[in-house]
Protein backbone atom coordinates (compact mmCIF):
# COMPACT_ATOMS: atom_id res chain seq x y z
CA UNK A 1 0.00 0.00 0.00
CA UNK A 2 1.44 3.72 -1.08
CA UNK A 3 1.09 6.35 0.46
CA UNK A 4 -1.54 9.10 -0.67
CA UNK A 5 0.02 11.82 -3.17
CA UNK A 6 1.21 15.05 -2.56
CA UNK A 7 -1.89 16.44 -5.04
CA UNK A 8 -4.38 14.39 -2.83
CA UNK A 9 -3.77 15.88 0.32
CA UNK A 10 -3.54 19.40 -1.00
CA UNK A 11 -6.82 18.54 -2.49
CA UNK A 12 -8.35 17.47 1.28
CA UNK A 13 -6.59 20.17 2.69
CA UNK A 14 -8.02 22.76 0.25
CA UNK A 15 -11.95 21.28 0.77
CA UNK A 16 -11.46 21.57 4.26
CA UNK A 17 -10.02 24.95 5.00
CA UNK A 18 -12.72 26.19 2.10
CA UNK A 19 -15.19 24.75 4.01
CA UNK A 20 -13.97 26.16 7.60
CA UNK A 21 -13.54 29.48 5.92
CA UNK A 22 -16.94 29.50 4.66
CA UNK A 23 -18.63 28.23 7.83
CA UNK A 24 -16.88 31.12 9.32
CA UNK A 25 -17.94 34.04 7.29
CA UNK A 26 -21.77 33.46 7.70
CA UNK A 27 -22.69 35.25 10.66
CA UNK A 28 -25.23 34.00 12.93
CA UNK A 29 -28.69 35.80 13.37
CA UNK A 30 -28.78 38.35 16.12
CA UNK A 31 -31.24 37.14 18.84
CA UNK A 32 -32.39 39.86 21.42
CA UNK A 33 -35.12 38.86 23.94
CA UNK A 34 -37.78 40.84 24.55
CA UNK A 35 -39.50 41.72 27.76
CA UNK A 36 -42.75 40.03 27.98
CA UNK A 37 -46.04 40.81 30.19
CA UNK A 38 -47.45 38.94 31.85
CA UNK A 39 -50.73 38.69 30.24
CA UNK A 40 -48.33 37.34 27.41
CA UNK A 41 -46.86 34.82 29.44
CA UNK A 42 -49.68 33.37 30.52
CA UNK A 43 -51.22 33.44 26.90
CA UNK A 44 -48.37 31.43 25.81
CA UNK A 45 -48.87 29.15 28.34
CA UNK A 46 -52.84 28.04 27.27
CA UNK A 47 -51.65 27.44 24.25
CA UNK A 48 -50.97 23.44 23.52
CA UNK A 49 -46.70 22.81 23.75
CA UNK A 50 -46.90 20.55 21.00
CA UNK A 51 -49.76 21.08 18.63
CA UNK A 52 -48.26 23.09 16.00
CA UNK A 53 -51.20 23.38 13.74
CA UNK A 54 -55.02 22.12 13.53
CA UNK A 55 -54.21 18.52 11.97
CA UNK A 56 -54.12 16.93 14.97
CA UNK A 57 -57.96 17.91 16.12
CA UNK A 58 -58.74 16.54 12.81
CA UNK A 59 -56.96 12.86 13.01
CA UNK A 60 -58.92 10.17 14.86
CA UNK A 61 -57.22 6.83 16.01
CA UNK A 62 -58.25 4.06 14.27
CA UNK A 63 -58.46 1.43 17.26
CA UNK A 64 -58.29 -2.10 15.79
CA UNK A 65 -60.89 -4.36 17.13
CA UNK A 66 -60.04 -7.52 19.14
CA UNK A 67 -59.40 -10.85 17.01
CA UNK A 68 -62.22 -12.84 18.80
CA UNK A 69 -61.93 -15.24 15.99
CA UNK A 70 -58.50 -16.16 16.85
CA UNK A 71 -58.77 -16.06 20.56
CA UNK A 72 -61.62 -18.62 19.85
CA UNK A 73 -59.65 -20.74 17.93
CA UNK A 74 -56.35 -20.47 19.96
CA UNK A 75 -58.63 -21.64 22.73
CA UNK A 76 -60.16 -24.82 20.97
CA UNK A 77 -56.94 -25.62 19.98
CA UNK A 78 -55.50 -26.04 23.55
CA UNK A 79 -59.14 -28.04 24.74
CA UNK A 80 -58.02 -30.04 21.82
CA UNK A 81 -54.62 -30.73 22.64
CA UNK A 82 -54.80 -30.87 26.16
CA UNK A 83 -56.18 -34.54 26.72
CA UNK A 84 -53.31 -35.71 24.70
CA UNK A 85 -50.96 -33.50 26.70
CA UNK A 86 -52.18 -34.75 30.13
CA UNK A 87 -51.87 -38.62 28.82
CA UNK A 88 -48.36 -37.54 27.55
CA UNK A 89 -47.54 -36.50 31.54
CA UNK A 90 -49.09 -39.35 33.27
CA UNK A 91 -47.40 -41.52 31.13
CA UNK A 92 -43.69 -39.99 31.08
CA UNK A 93 -44.44 -39.31 34.93
CA UNK A 94 -45.33 -42.85 35.82
CA UNK A 95 -41.92 -44.01 33.48
CA UNK A 96 -39.85 -41.68 35.66
CA UNK A 97 -41.63 -42.72 39.33
CA UNK A 98 -40.71 -46.79 37.82
CA UNK A 99 -36.94 -45.43 37.09
CA UNK A 100 -36.28 -43.69 39.97
CA UNK A 101 -36.51 -46.67 42.44
CA UNK A 102 -33.85 -46.96 44.73
CA UNK A 103 -32.07 -50.18 44.88
CA UNK A 104 -32.93 -52.71 42.21
CA UNK A 105 -36.15 -54.04 40.97
CA UNK A 106 -37.35 -57.24 40.54
CA UNK A 107 -37.59 -56.64 36.42
CA UNK A 108 -33.84 -55.47 36.79
CA UNK A 109 -32.88 -58.29 38.85
CA UNK A 110 -33.93 -60.70 36.00
CA UNK A 111 -31.77 -58.73 34.05
CA UNK A 112 -28.86 -58.78 36.07
CA UNK A 113 -28.72 -62.60 36.59
CA UNK A 114 -29.28 -63.34 32.78
CA UNK A 115 -25.95 -60.81 31.83
CA UNK A 116 -23.81 -62.84 34.55
CA UNK A 117 -23.89 -65.97 33.12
Amino acid sequence: MRPPSLTRLLVVLVLVTGGAALAQRRQLQNFETQEMTQEERDALRSRPKYNINSYGKDIQIKEEPIPWKAIGLGVIAMLVAAPFAYRAYRGTTKEMAEANVFGVSSARAGEAEDEQQ
